[in-house]
């Protein structure tokens, strides 16, 4: 009961009095979080030596972090306690009553005191099997109390976020990294070490620069790869949109004003990037793990290559070739192929699985859905107005939706890493996703406070 009592009376951020915050409120507190993430992103830890992790940029994104920072564990801690908690409640060897407010607030509580637990955890493994060394003269805890502290920022500014902004900040830190990758990929002009491209006659980082500066030297394969990343990071932003606006309507009336109805949308990719975000962040984890214990003389899980490529071991079978990239410089191997269905097999069961313990988590299963819409005084056009009536029909859609939108989420996901987009391709149709999801979130409030009635509709 003492440790209940403890979880039930972390410490957190206060929500807001009013149950719906102006749009102007949200963009501030949004905004505000956003310019502090980036802030942190810039400071570098003191005392910190040899960075081994810094190769392992595409996982910095998944993660949302900035390894050598004072974020450098960034969501990491978050999103591990989370995938724990879910697989042991939709298990069963963990019950949590999400039904009642007491049962949330507990399940809430038990996932803040994982995510500070593993804040202390992943800051002591990332200090002691190698990946931030302190330098010579520096003691080990002085990074691990500086990790420490930048984890616990990160989990209250995605409270403040998840209630004061928009959408949550798990998914607004992966959006902001990936946005910033993106437009280096794409339009700087610095080369790989550092120095102006053009002035130093190196090749630029920036795709778009590069196009140029390999059509003046005459290497026709360095164009189209160019060419082909940008390519295939727009395909990906196109069928990311498509599918995120890929909707099952169920037509719906209001009991008491006879004659009016709605479509109550379910959206093909249910519970959107949710589960994909973390099978990801979970294979990020393994890779990271995998490279910890490499630098330990420990290689049970695979070795890496230069770049942090996976050379043996569950490693390679886990990570994502660039089939496009090797195709047109003529050096793709029939492993290559057999290692982007391992990768897409892993995301595509992972999301299936996250996707089904989120539903359950999270109220979006057919009870719970029901029970909102007869709140709102809802019902099926011709039939009586019952609780039950409405769970049947939504037990036709929202199971077949959840498996179904996960494997599509986890292909796109998989298709988007060996595409050989300017970014990580799982990063950059996460991206695509959680943006979409903000121009809804942020049409919705907009449409509310420019009519009060639905406003009012609302919040009853």
């Amino acid at each position: 009961m003492r440790i209940k009592s403890i979880l039930l009376n972390l410490p957190e951020v206060m929500g807001p009095t009013e149950k719906r915050l102006p749009f102007n409120a949200k963009l501030k507190w949004t905004g505000i979080i956003l310019l502090l993430f980036f802030i942190l992103g810039l400071v570098p830890l003191f005392g910190l030596g040899a960075n081994s992790l810094a190769q392992f940029q595409f996982l910095s994104l998944i993660l949302g972090a900035e390894f050598g920072s004072i974020i450098s564990l960034g969501i990491g801690p978050i999103v591990t306690a989370s995938i724990l908690l879910q697989l042991l409640n939709g298990s069963g060897i963990v019950k949590f009553d999400l039904n009642t407010p007491d049962g949330k607030k507990l399940f809430q509580g038990v996932q803040k005191g994982l995510a500070f637990a593993f804040v202390v955890f992943e800051a002591g493994i990332y200090v002691f099997a190698g990946g931030l060394a302190p330098a010579a003269g520096y003691s080990p805890f002085t990074l691990i109390f500086q990790l420490t502290l930048g984890g616990i920022m990160i989990i209250f500014m995605d409270e403040v976020v998840s209630k004061w902004g928009f959408g949550q900040g798990v998914s607004l830190f992966i959006a902001a990294g990936v946005s910033k990758e993106i437009m280096v990929r794409l339009l700087s002009p610095l080369s790989s070490s550092g120095n102006l491209a053009f002035t130093s006659g190196e090749a630029p980082i920036g795709a778009l620069l590069s196009i140029f500066y390999f059509l003046a030297a005459g290497d026709l394969r360095e164009v189209t790869s160019s060419l082909a990343a940008i390519f295939a990071t727009v395909f990906v932003f196109v069928i990311a949109v498509y599918t995120q606006a890929m909707k099952v309507e169920v037509p719906l009336s209001f009991g008491r004003i006879r004659g009016h109805g709605i479509r109550w949308p379910l959206a093909f990719i249910y519970t959107s990037n949710i589960p994909v975000i973390l099978t990801a962040a979970l294979l990020a984890n393994f890779q990271l793990w995998a490279r910890l214990l490499e630098n330990r003389g420990i290689p049970i899980l695979g070795a890496f290559g230069p770049g942090g490529t996976g050379v043996s071991g569950l490693a390679l079978w886990l990570s994502s070739p660039n089939i496009i990239g090797n195709l047109v410089r003529g050096i793709v191997a029939p492993i290559d192929f057999a290692r982007a269905g391992t990768y897409a097999l892993f995301l595509m069961g992972g999301s299936v699985l996250f996707s089904i313990f989120w539903v359950k988590t999270a109220g979006m299963d057919a009870r719970s859905q029901a029970k909102k819409m007869m709140d709102y005084g809802l019902q099926i056009p011709g039939f009586r107005r019952d609780e039950r009536v409405l769970e049947s029909l939504l037990n036709r859609y929202i199971p077949a939706l959840t498996v179904m939108g996960a494997i599509a989420v986890g292909f796109l996901a998989a298709s988007a890493d060996v595409s050989g987009a300017l970014t990580s391709g799982t990063g950059l149709l996460l991206t695509v996703m959680i943006i979409y999801r903000l121009y809804e979130e942020i049409a919705q409030q907009h449409a509310l406070d420019m009519n009060p009635l639905l406003k009012k509709f609302m919040e009853k």
